[in-house]
Order: C-alpha cells, then sequence, then structure tokens
C-alpha cells in the first residue's frame, strides 16, 4: 500500500507544480494515460490470484480516484485563477463619467439615393422598388437581351436556387427589370383606356437599388447600386432625355456649368443608345470627361414586352449608378471605403 501511497502523493505534487492547463493534462497523462502509472499497475493484476486480486483491485481503484479528485481540484483551482485575472483585467470602474452613445448617419450612398429621388421626384417621376432576385425574363428576355449574350455567362452574373434550367432565377444584375415591371402593371392599370383607344397616362419612372455582378477592383463592387429611369409617352423623344439628365446632372451637382456629352454606343434594350459623359469647368476634375450613365431610346421589342404598341408609345431610359456618382460628389477614389464599414470615414459624411 505504501507504493499506492506514494504515487497518489506523486500524482498531488506534479498537478499542483502544473502552471498551465497543458502542464496539468501532461502530469494526468504520467498517471492515468495509457502509458501512467495506474495503469501499469492495472494491467500487472493479471498474473494475481484470484483472492489477491480482489485486495489489490480495491486499493488501486481508491488511489486511482484520490488522483482524480486530486485532478479535478487543480483543474477548479486553475480556472478560478483564469477567471479572477478575467474579472480584474475587465473590470469596470464606476466612478469614471459615462460614454455617450454617438448619434448614427445616413450612408453616403444612401444620402446619394435620396437626393436622386428627391430631384426626379420634383421632375414628376415615381419610385418604383423590386425584388433582388429577379427571373430571367425580367433581368434578360424582356430587356431583348438574347440567350447568348455574355451577361448570361456564369462568370458575369450571380445564379441562385429556384426557377427551371430554362428559366433560373439570379441576382438581378440591373434595376432595369423594375422597368418591365412597373410597365407592366401601369399598362394592365389602364387596359380598357388603351383598348378603346385612349391616350394612356406617361410611364414616367426612377428604380434605384442594389445589384449584382461578378466584379470587383477600385471602381467596382459584386455588389452595387443602380438607378434606371424611364420615360414613356406619345411623343417622348431623345431631346426629352438630353433636357431631363442635363437638368438632373446641374442639380445634382450644384453646377449650372457642367456641360454633358452623348457618345453613341450600344445596348440591347435601347436604340439608339447612348453613353452620357459629364465634364466639369472648374474644381480638381475640371477638363476631364467623366462617364456617368447609359441611356437611349427604348428598343420597340421592350416597348411591346411592357403590354405596349411601339408605333404608338416611345420613350426614353437611362442607368447610373449612385456609387460613382456618390465618389464623384465627395472625392473618394475607391469605391471599396464605401463597404468596408470603417466609421472613422463613414462618418464624415454626417
Amino acid at each position: 500500500m505504501n507504493e499506492l501511497n506514494a504515487i497518489v502523493e506523486s500524482a498531488k505534487q506534479a498537478f499542483m507544480a502544473a502552471s498551465t492547463p497543458a502542464d496539468l493534462e501532461n502530469a494526468k497523462a504520467l498517471f492515468l494515460g495509457k502509458a501512467g502509472s495506474m495503469t501499469e499497475l492495472m494491467k500487472g493484476m493479471a498474473t494475481l490470484p484470484v483472492e489477491e486480486k480482489k485486495t489489490r483491485g480495491a486499493a488501486i481503484n481508491v488511489a486511482k480516484q484520490a488522483i482524480e479528485a486530486a485532478l479535478t481540484n487543480r483543474r477548479q483551482v486553475m480556472a478560478d485563477a483564469e477567471l479572477e485575472l478575467q474579472l480584474k483585467a475587465e473590470a469596470l470602474d464606476v466612478s469614471l463619467p459615462g460614454r455617450k452613445r454617438g448619434a448614427g448617419g445616413l450612408h453616403p450612398v444612401s444620402l446619394t439615393l435620396e437626393r436622386i429621388e428627391g430631384i426626379f421626384g420634383s421632375m414628376g417621376f415615381d419610385v418604383a422598388q423590386g425584388p433582388e432576385i429577379e427571373s430571367d425574363w425580367f433581368n434578360f428576355t424582356a430587356l431583348n437581351t438574347p440567350e447568348d449574350h455574355p451577361a448570361r455567362s456564369m462568370h458575369d452574373t450571380f445564379y441562385v436556387e429556384g426557377g427551371s434550367a430554362t428559366a433560373p432565377n439570379l441576382l438581378r444584375t440591373h434595376t432595369s427589370p423594375m422597368q418591365i415591371r412597373h410597365a407592366v402593371q401601369h399598362v394592365k392599370k389602364h387596359r380598357t383606356l388603351i383598348d378603346q383607344g385612349g391616350q394612356m397616362p406617361e410611364i414616367r419612372v426612377i428604380a434605384p437599388g442594389r445589384t449584382y455582378r461578378v466584379d470587383s477592383d477600385a471602381t467596382h463592387s459584386p455588389m452595387f447600386h443602380q438607378c434606371e429611369g424611364l420615360w414613356i409617352g406619345a411623343n417622348v423623344n431623345f431631346k426629352d432625355l438630353k433636357v431631363v439628365f442635363t437638368d438632373f446632372c446641374r442639380t445634382f451637382f450644384e453646377s449650372d456649368d457642367l456641360v454633358l456629352r452623348f457618345r453613341p454606343s450600344f445596348f440591347p434594350f435601347t436604340e439608339p443608345s447612348a453613353e452620357i459623359d459629364i465634364q466639369f469647368q472648374t474644381g480638381p476634375l475640371a477638363g476631364r470627361w467623366l462617364e456617368v450613365a447609359g441611356s437611349g431610346q427604348v428598343h420597340p421589342n421592350v416597348v411591346r414586352n411592357m403590354g405596349l404598341d411601339p408605333e404608338k408609345y416611345i420613350g426614353f431610359a437611362f442607368g447610373m449608378g449612385p456609387d460613382r456618382l456618390t465618389m464623384l460628389r465627395y472625392g473618394v477614389n475607391d469605391l471599396r471605403l464605401f463597404f468596408d464599414g470603417d466609421i472613422r470615414f463613414l462618418s464624415q459624411f454626417q
């Protein structure tokens, strides 16, 4: 029995000497592990007579329980000590004055969207909101984008579960689907008037919101904002587009000497189409042409998909990036700063 008492005492000393949980586990292995002292003693009982096995086994179990109790006690002491240190490190000094929670504010892109909505609202445009998970038909087909168009590639578009193989669901790549959705509802509302040969009230709407594409660098983000605009009526032409967008840009940037340039371009959903560039006459960007939007006369196929006769109804559409307008308005040169969540950066706009 002296041997067992010595092992128990040795174990207690080893446990007390352990200064970290890892040291304690190592010490445990010396006595209770697969090759530990107590395990070896248990293995040695195989050669003992039956009567001696009972006495020896009982004594070994008592010693083992004493070692386990010492181990549990040491673990608790170490846990209590660690908790005490943590409580001291995180102690709250109630004598310190309270810290006020700072007032929140709108994100700079949200400020831009509010500004855009306000300006176009003053021109008689409604604001349309819609789903960010779109069907293939609204996002591509209804907008005269053929099935073999590169934008439908898995490399350019985020597809999601749902839909079917021929009509998959996806994260919308632009807010143009809302042009179709809003126009279809508008036409449905006035269908009787249209069928009777009457003049349908004009469709005048903007569609701001989040969009998604597989793209990421200093001027592009996988998630970005877009604002589409649509004006459909009996006699809406490219001249109206130029007047409306010029007035918007000059109001948005608070600059009457802002110059606009319409460059011929191509978009599946408009014909003719144009990129819109702006040029500041003063300031750090003076003299440079900066692209801010795409635009054009709504394609006849798109007008048909709205449920209207393109021989009778005509109009224009445009699409711009509020994120880029925010960068220009505030002089920010890296789009990613808006979405990093750095309060030091964002608080500058409040």
